[in-house]
C-alpha cells in the first residue's frame, strides 16, 4: 500500500493500514523530487517517518523510486564534472538512500518507467543521456546491490496490460540489461487500470513477465472509474472495478510462490488517491472515503480464499 508521511498522523488511517497491509510504499517522499535539494544535499525526514511507522507496526518497507525519468534534480543537471563525475554522483545518491533503509526495505524500484508511452523503445532522460540506456541501469542497480545485498531490485512500468507494443519493448529492455549482467532481480507491473480493461488482459501480462523467472511485483494498483465510457451506470463501472481487482489477485496468486513478491495498491482510501486529487468523482481503491470496504475489497478477499 502506498502512503504519504501525513497519513501516519491519522489514527483512522493507521488502524486500517495496519489491519489489512503488511508492506508500505512511499508514494513520493522517497523520490529524488523530495530527497535531493537544489544545493545537492539530501533530506530524509518524511522517508524516515514512513520507515518508522512501518517498523513500529511490523510492516515491510518498499523503496520507491531511485531513478525516474521525470525527476531531473537541478543538482544533477548542473553537476560540475571537474569536481565529481555524474556516474559517481548517482552512485553516491543510490548508496546513501538504499543504505539508509537497509534491513527494513524489502526491495526497491531502481529504474522507474523506462519505456516510452507509445512502446517505441526506452525513454530519453538525463540519466540515459549521460550514462547510456544500459549504462544507467548498470550504475544504479550495482550501487543498490552493494548498498543492500538482500533487497530485491526492480524495474517498474505501467500500461503493460493495455499496450502490447509497450510490453514488448519492456521485455526487450529487460533481456538487454540482464544480458549485460545488470543485477536486476525483480519485475514490476504498475497496474494503474481503467475499469473497462478487457477480462484476461492483466492475467496474460503477468504470465508473460513471469517468463523471466524473477519475482513479480504487482505494483501501484488502482482502477479508475472515470476514464473509459463503456458503462451504462456507475454501478456497472464499480462491478467492473471489482472484477479487475479480483482478476489481479487471482493472477498474482497463480504465479509460482517464489515469484510472488508483493501485491501493492496505490493508496488506502479513495480520498487518499492521486486520481481523486485529479477528479473528485473517481473512486479507484479498495476502501471508500470513510474507510469502509468496497466490492473491490470483497473481490480481492474472495480471490485469496480460492
Amino acid at each position: 500500500m502506498a502512503a504519504q508521511a501525513l497519513h501516519a498522523a491519522d489514527p483512522a488511517w493507521t488502524d486500517l493500514a495496519a489491519t489489512h497491509f503488511s508492506q508500505l510504499t512511499a508514494e513520493w517522499e522517497m523520490k529524488m523530487e523530495y530527497i535531493v535539494q537544489p544545493d545537492g544535499g539530501f533530506r530524509f525526514d518524511r522517508g524516515d517517518a514512513l520507515a518508522n511507522f512501518a517498523r513500529s507496526r511490523g510492516m515491510r518497507l518498499f523503496g520507491h523510486t531511485l531513478v525516474w525519468y521525470a525527476n531531473e534534480p537541478e543538482a544533477f543537471a548542473r553537476l560540475d564534472e571537474r569536481r565529481q563525475s555524474f556516474e559517481g554522483a548517482l552512485r553516491n545518491y543510490v548508496t546513501a538512500v538504499v543504505g539508509r533503509y537497509r534491513g527494513l526495505a524489502s526491495g526497491w524500484d531502481v529504474i522507474n518507467e523506462p519505456i516510452k508511452d507509445d512502446g517505441s523503445g526506452p525513454r530519453d532522460s538525463l540519466w540515459s543521456r549521460r550514462l547510456g540506456q544500459v549504462g544507467h541501469f548498470k550504475v544504479a542497480f550495482e550501487a543498490a546491490r552493494a548498498a543492500d545485498p538482500d533487497a530485491v531490485l526492480f524495474t517498474n512500468d505501467y500500461h503493460l496490460e493495455s499496450k502490447p507494443a509497450k510490453l514488448a519493448s519492456y521485455q526487450r529492455l529487460i533481456d538487454e540489461v540482464l544480458s549485460a549482467g545488470v543485477p536486476l532481480t525483480g519485475i514490476g507491473c504498475q497496474t494503474h487500470l481503467i475499469a473497462d480493461l478487457p477480462a484476461g488482459a492483466l492475467t496474460r501480462t503477468l504470465k508473460v513477465l513471469a517468463g523471466f523467472g524473477l519475482p513479480i511485483h504487482l505494483s501501484e494498483m488502482d482502477v479508475s472509474l472515470i476514464h473509459g465510457g463503456l458503462f451504462a451506470s456507475r454501478r456497472d463501472s464499480e462491478l467492473a472495478q471489482a472484477r479487475l481487482y479480483g482478476e489481479a489477485m487471482e493472477a498474482f496468486a497463480a504465479l509460482p510462490e517464489r515469484q510472488q513478491f508483493a501485491f501493492t495498491v496505490w493508496g488506502l482510501r479513495d480520498r487518499d488517491s492521486w486520481l481523486t486529487r485529479q477528479n473528485a468523482q473517481d473512486a479507484p481503491l479498495l476502501f471508500d472515503d470513510r474507510g469502509q470496504p468496497k466490492a473491490a475489497f470483497a473481490a480481492v478477499v474472495d480471490a485469496l480464499r480460492r
